[in-house]
């Protein structure tokens, strides 16, 4: 297609979690096929290896041709019948790699072709699209009615020629001559994914903290998105439902050509990763997890140095350093789950032990001057996990760059989980009209902390800055960010995605307090009527009383003995004054 591009709009630092797997799955010095439409950052991490690019759309070919690699445009029929390559990546799908000019191979056509080109002891990268994923259910748009130019066709669970799941794929990829290996369930989007996550893992273990957190944050998306509901909510579900992997947008399957010998099985795990996930700056780059014998451990690339402050500049209240991230990572569940939980299920008793648990381990990580720092300093209920009376954090890469009050940093965390249940719509055991100011000081108290409206006041302050820092935004977006915290009120939507579950509940709550507020009104317009009732009735009774005989005849005979009164008070003033007159006249002579 000489007027074409397929290449993906959104694109993640150094390829994201893929080009860190592919770093792992490729050798040096092996050939590499990369078969569709691939972020051109993945060829630089493909630099060790030699690789060639199969694609359909020639201003595409002509792209990446600039970056040193060897394209082939033309779609599967244009590869060399008699060429094969160590590592077969179709990361993009088998839909993007099949030409509308010419014939059409279909789904099984395009494998079988990519199976072909697998050489003996090879492997085969392939990703496979979830015609049921979370990416789809909350979509405002139907997937059968995508309009977008890259929609040539539209396939779903009703293309009986493609597999809908990984079991079907496995089926398909044995049948092919391959033997298939482990598969990575990809959130929050097929394109571009920010988090990878071993299927198996992410079914077994679905009390996990670590999947939750990942998984939450992979998913929490920006306000400028549209979707029918919380996928951020629907992927936690799902992950405590046991269908996280089943409700993934896409998967990344690896099989494994057989060949004689005593050949590694390089789509073995021995060295894959349990996750791969991007968060934070762009230079802090892929962290992964890896499963050792004392449990699952953290391993980070080097992460690119932060630039030194001009002078001058005001220090940021916090960073990331992604050197902290070594040694295992401690097992739980997470803090804000568990809360939530027992707000539901107005669980008083666990929500006072684990409040207090919580405030406990916080003021023994405290100094002698009641002042935390480091990663503690950040420990807010979405990163402290619990195992049984321990607590934990979870990811120590999040830093304070100062110390902070050990009340600040709790009515922090606090203000922070009661934004989220109150903007939210979750159910509670507190009164509706608390606000969040109001119901960060009830679980502060709940904790065995008293908490005052100053304080937390001071944590909305110490949350701007913390944000804007771990944000990078400017001096402009913190004064933005800290004015929309301290705005932020119980019949708001959540931050994030602008969820039309969440509107209409947000929409619900206004409608509730506008009733409220309306009774109110109601009810001080009758006080106020009944009152100017009474003080009328009182007015006629008094205009009444002033017209009767007893009145005047009473007024006839009181008004000559006030005037006498008031006669003999001035004579008695008169008599006084002259008294005092004369004795000071002898003093003075």
């Amino acid at each position: 297609m000489l007027a074409w591009s397929d290449l993906p709009e959104r694109r993640l630092a150094e390829g994201g979690p893929l080009g860190s797997l592919l770093a792992r799955l490729v050798p040096t010095g092996v050939r590499v096929l990369l078969a569709g439409p691939h972020d051109p950052a993945l060829l630089a991490r493909l630099a060790h290896a030699e690789v060639t690019c199969l694609l359909r759309s020639h201003p595409d070919g002509v792209t990446l041709a600039d970056r040193g690699a060897r394209v082939v445009v033309g779609g599967p029929a244009g590869l060399p019948a008699d060429e094969q390559w160590d590592v077969v990546v179709a990361a993009a799908g088998l839909d993007a790699v099949e030409s509308v000019e010419g014939d059409r191979l279909g789904w099984d056509g395009v494998l079988q072709r990519l199976v072909t080109a697998v050489a003996p002891g090879g492997t085969l990268l392939l990703r496979v699209d979830n015609p049921l994923g979370v990416h789809r259910l909350v979509a405002a748009s139907p997937w059968y009615a995508d309009r977008s130019d890259r929609a040539w066709s539209v396939g779903g669970v009703l293309d009986a020629g493609r597999p809908a799941n990984p079991a079907q794929v496995r089926a398909r990829l044995a049948a092919a001559g391959l033997r298939p290996g482990p598969a990575f369930a990809a959130y929050p989007d097929p394109d571009a994914p920010t988090v990878l996550v071993d299927a198996d893992e992410l079914e077994g273990r679905t009390t996990s903290g670590l999947l939750d957190a990942m998984l939450h944050g992979a998913c929490t998306g920006s306000r400028e998105a549209t979707v029918l509901q919380d996928p951020a909510r629907l992927a936690v579900d799902a992950l405590h439902a046991g269908l996280g992997s089943a409700l993934a947008p896409s998967w990344l399957l690896l099989a494994h050509r057989p060949t004689t010998g005593t050949a590694v099985d390089p789509a073995g795990r021995a060295d894959l990763p349990v996750a791969l996930v991007q968060t934070g700056p762009p230079g802090v780059g892929v962290v992964e997890v890896h499963a050792g014998a004392d449990g699952w451990r953290w391993w980070a690339s080097a992460a690119t140095p932060r630039p030194e402050a001009a002078p001058f500049a005001s220090r940021e209240v916090a960073h990331r350093d992604v050197t902290a991230l070594h040694g295992p990572i401690p097992e739980g569940r997470l803090l804000r789950t568990l809360l939530l939980d027992a707000c539901l299920r107005r669980d008083l008793h666990t929500l006072r032990h684990l409040l207090h648990g919580y405030i406990t381990w916080l003021g023994t990580q405290a100094d002698a001057d009641g002042r935390l720092s480091g990663a503690t300093a950040l420990a807010g209920t979405d990163n402290v996990v619990v195992a049984g009376d321990e607590f934990a954090v979870l990811d120590p890469s999040w830093r304070a760059s100062a110390p902070l009050e050990l009340d600040v940093v709790l009515a922090r965390s606090l203000w922070r989980f009661a934004a989220a249940l109150l903007t939210g719509g979750y159910a509670h055991p507190w009164t509706s009209t608390l606000d969040v100011a109001g119901l960060t000081v009830v679980l502060g108290g709940v904790a065995g902390r008293e908490l005052s409206r100053a304080t937390v006041a001071a944590a909305v302050e110490a949350e701007a800055a913390i944000t804007a820092a771990l944000r990078g935004l400017d001096a402009e977006g913190r004064v933005r960010l800290a004015d929309e915290l301290r705005a932020v009120s119980p019949t708001d939507p959540p931050a994030g995605p602008r969820s039309y579950q969440q509107l209409r509940e947000a929409w619900l709550r206004q409608r509730e307090e506008m009733t409220r507020l309306a009774a109110l009104l109601k009810w001080t317009e009758d006080l106020l009527t009944s009152r100017e009732r009474a003080l009328r009735r009182a007015d006629a009774t008094i205009n009444l009383l002033s017209g009767s005989l007893s009145y005047r005849v009473g007024r006839l005979a009181i008004t000559p003995a006030r005037l006498a009164k008031r006669g003999a008070r001035a004579a008695k003033r008169r008599a006084t004054a002259a008294l005092n007159q004369r004795r000071s006249e002898p003093e003075q002579q």
